[in-house]
């Protein structure tokens, strides 16, 4: 008898799969009270560790080692079953989990939560789980946590409030409210968070940084800081989510003011998360100093350089422009992912070394549509589009991306046919174009004055239902506007419900370009007037209009109220439109002292506008400066060399005529030929 209970004991500690369960025969009279006890004993502890080991292997995932367990096990309890319909939902396995549940010889509130739970997980089934929910004998918190979280993934809000009202109040606060808080944040739907935020009788540390997170990411950083301010009890998270929040929202200082007050006060300890904000932030604000900064306290807090925080510190450095640097935290990194490949690979392309680039692709382990991309448009940028379509095509997987960044490519080359035919190739092959496709194509018929291609890409936008995308609206408001058809630029442009600056300059310059100058500059007041910040663009579209209509008064004080009003420093060509609009109303010394004050180098723009004033005024002297230095600029342009001919011929100088044409052919310099649009 001893040798039995003591045989008993040791297998209840080696393992689970080489043990063979004994009968157990209770009913013997020899069998002493003590000795029941201890066997009594000896099987509900083997009961628990089985039914540990069913849950640990459903959480490993290893659903044959969990059935093995289940199928030997000589008794089994509610607890038993419920584990092994865990295990399943946990692996995905819906139909055998309800399986399990309808099989199960008695169930409790647990087994019905388990399969309720396994319901949502699997594709959001929220109506099977409430189904069960509606039926459940009794409930406890967890039913009404599981169901509620259940709509709010499915998006059922009203569902998830009505099961919320339902529920007793005892059960409600804190967890239940969180769900549903949120819930509401992460749908972007604030008013309905905040509702159910201030309703709570009790909230904890989780509510608030839900809501500080929140109010952050909907812009409100003043409710936000509110909040934070009288928290009794601030975690990482918390802490985190503030500083996000400033960083996101364009306030640098403030949060990194925040992060030092973090760190001052010391109670709650800087994450990797953090860390990777930090980062993340001191890119994207170009603030070098303090990134250093970062980099030495990752270092000296001895954090791993895990995926996230990696990633984070490889992308910030990048934008740095120090590729060196993101290629030594990539190998010190000790798991990397595509992520962190790409992300170096990209900085090597935007930093215009695609050569290198190119090496580490070719070193990757593993490659996605991603990395693929950004190495076809790495060529594309340095002109090298053969290459980047000897890329594209032993890509073993191209989407609608890939395809855009090869025709937007060809685009940015001005090889406008070629990215026309490709965006046909596309058209055939299964991938369907996305709205920037379209802008793209849209371009390159622009460019070309091919109005046909871009009427036959506007039915497309119909047909794909992209019409009313704003970049396609925008692409089609220039493309109309450079085709000539004002009128469908502007039908086009009306139509658009929220109009950006892109919107405005496109038929701003659509109106200039096509001699509409007081259209033009009507709608560069309305532009102002709905709250839309002009550009640099929408100024030389202004200047142009003034100069199409003469207003020589109107264009100085558009021309100087850039700076002094909006802060934008005028460039080349808003000083060329200048030039142009005082030369063509015959001011050409104001013209010539415009030009001398200029804080760069005048372009051959410049020049040229100067030279065709002082052709139509018959000024010598300053043909002569104009010219003096488009030949230089230009020295194969035989535009200075013909209207300085012309000048003189009309000034019945034939000496200096003679004298400029004989010094065109000296130097082989030829006019080149006409050409039209027209046929």
């Amino acid at each position: 008898m001893s040798t039995k209970l003591k045989t008993t004991t040791n297998l209840f500690h080696g393992h689970i799969l080489n043990y063979s369960f004994p009968c157990y025969n209770l009913s013997c009279s020899y069998v002493s009270t003590q000795a029941f006890q201890t066997r009594k004993v000896a099987a509900s502890s083997f009961l628990v560790f089985c039914n540990s080991q069913i849950t640990k292997s459903g959480r490993n995932g290893d659903l044959k080692q969990a059935e093995s367990i289940f199928n030997r096990m000589p008794s089994k309890d509610t607890i038993t079953w419920t584990a092994m319909l865990t295990a399943y939902a946990e692996n995905g396995q819906t139909r055998l989990a309800r399986k399990m549940f309808d099989e199960m010889p008695q169930r409790n509130v647990a087994s019905y939560n388990a399969m309720m739970t396994a319901y949502i997980r699997s594709k959001g089934n929220v109506d099977e789980a409430y189904q069960l929910f509606y039926v459940m004998p009794e409930r406890n918190a967890v039913s009404y946590i599981v169901m509620i979280t259940g709509f709010v993934k499915a998006g059922m809000f009203d569902q998830a409030e009505r099961i919320y009202c339902s529920l007793p109040v005892k059960w409600r606060e804190p967890v239940c409210s969180n769900v549903l808080l949120n819930g509401y944040l992460k749908a972007g739907r604030i008013e309905e968070a905040v509702r159910v935020f201030e309703g709570m009788s009790e909230r904890n540390v989780v509510s608030q940084s839900c809501m500080v997170d929140g109010y952050c990411k909907v812009g409100r950083i003043g409710d936000a800081r509110n909040l934070f301010d009288v928290m009794v009890e601030r975690t990482v998270v918390t802490w985190t989510a503030m500083i996000d929040g400033y960083m996101k929202n364009g306030m640098f200082e403030m949060g990194f003011e925040l992060f030092l007050d973090m760190r001052r006060e010391g109670i709650v300890e800087v994450n990797s998360i953090t860390m990777s904000i930090m980062f993340e932030a001191c890119g994207g604000f170009g603030r070098r100093g303090e990134g250093f900064q970062m980099h030495g306290l990752v270092s000296r807090m001895g954090f791993d350089y895990d995926v996230f925080l990696g990633n984070s510190a490889i992308i910030m450095y990048c934008r740095f422009g120090f590729v060196d640097e993101a290629t030594k935290i990539l190998h010190m990194m000790s798991n990397k992912n595509i992520v962190s490949w790409n992300s170096l690979i990209a900085g090597y392309v935007q930093c215009a070394e695609i050569e290198v680039a190119f090496k580490l692709f070719e070193m990757m382990p593993e490659k996605d549509v991603v990395t693929w991309t950004v190495l076809i448009s790495g060529f594309s940028s340095k002109g090298m589009t053969k290459k980047a379509i000897q890329l594209f095509l032993l890509m073993p997987d191209k989407d609608d991306v890939a395809w855009t960044a090869l025709v937007s490519g060809f685009v940015n080359n001005e090889e406008y046919v070629e990215a026309l035919c490709w965006f046909i190739k596309m058209l055939r092959s299964t991938i369907k174009p996305n709205p920037l496709t379209l802008s793209s194509v849209l371009s390159a018929s622009a460019s070309l004055a091919a109005l046909n291609e871009g009427m036959q890409i506007h039915s497309f936008s119909l047909k794909v239902n992209m019409e009313c995308n704003l970049s396609v609206q925008n692409a089609l408001v220039s493309m109309y506007s450079k085709c000539g058809n004002v009128i469908d630029a502007s039908r086009i442009f009306t139509n658009i419900v929220s109009p950006n600056t892109v919107s405005f300059n496109s038929m701003i310059t659509g109106f200039a370009q096509n001699g509409f100058g007081e259209e033009a500059l009507n709608l560069f007041w309305s532009m102002q007037n709905e709250g839309c910040e002009p550009n640099q663009i929408t100024f030389l579209g202004v200047l142009s209009a003034c100069v199409h209509v003469g207003l020589v008064k109107e264009g100085r004080q558009f021309f100087y109220s850039m700076q002094s009003l909006h802060n934008i420093e005028p460039g080349p060509d808003h000083y060329a439109c200048m030039v142009d609009l005082l030369g063509r109303s015959g001011l050409l010394d104001e013209a010539v002292e415009l030009i001398y004050s200029m804080p760069f180098e005048p372009h051959a723009g410049v020049w040229g506008a100067l030279l065709s004033a002082s052709r139509t005024h018959l000024r010598p002297d300053l043909a002569e400066l104009a010219s003096r230095h488009l030949i230089k600029s230009e020295p194969d342009n035989a535009a200075p060399y013909v209207v300085l001919s012309n000048i003189y011929s009309s000034l019945e100088k034939v000496k200096d005529e003679d004298q400029v044409r004989m010094t065109k052919k000296t130097k082989g310099v030829k006019k080149s030929p006409g050409c039209s649009w027209v046929t």
